[in-house]
C-alpha cells in the first residue's frame, strides 16, 4: 500500500474525506477499465494518458471539500470520491461526477 494510504480506515464505496483526497489521488498511477491511465501529483498537475496521447489538466480540493479537475481551455468538473477496497486493502478510487452522476473507477498500478 502507498505511504499516503498507510493509517487510512476505509470500506469499499466510502467517501474519500476531505483530508484524505491529496493523498488519495496521489498515491499512485491509476489504470481505468478502457485502459487509459491517470497520474496526479502533490502539485496539484494531472496527466491523463490514452492511446498513446496524453492531456494535462489541474485537480483540487474546493471549499466544499470535493475533488475537482480543470482541462483547459475550459472544462471543469467536481466529483465525489469513494474509496475501492478489496481484502480490506485499498486498490482504487471510484469517481461520480456531481452533475452528471456518471461514475468512473481506476485502480492503483504497480509500476
Amino acid at each position: 500500500m502507498a505511504e499516503q494510504l498507510q493509517g487510512i480506515e476505509a470500506e469499499d464505496g466510502g467517501i474519500v474525506a476531505a483530508g484524505d483526497i491529496p493523498g488519495a489521488v496521489t498515491a499512485g498511477r491509476l489504470r481505468y477499465a478502457d485502459g487509459a491511465t491517470q497520474v496526479f501529483t502533490s502539485d496539484g498537475r494531472t496527466t491523463y494518458s490514452e492511446r498513446g496521447g496524453d492531456s494535462a489538466g489541474e485537480w483540487s480540493v474546493d471549499g466544499d471539500g470535493r475533488f475537482c479537475s480543470f482541462w483547459p481551455p475550459s472544462y471543469r468538473a467536481c466529483y465525489t470520491l469513494r474509496w475501492i477496497v478489496e481484502d480490506r486493502r485499498i486498490v482504487g478510487l471510484a469517481f461520480t461526477g456531481l452533475n452528471d452522476g456518471v461514475t468512473f473507477e481506476g485502480r492503483y498500478t504497480v509500476d
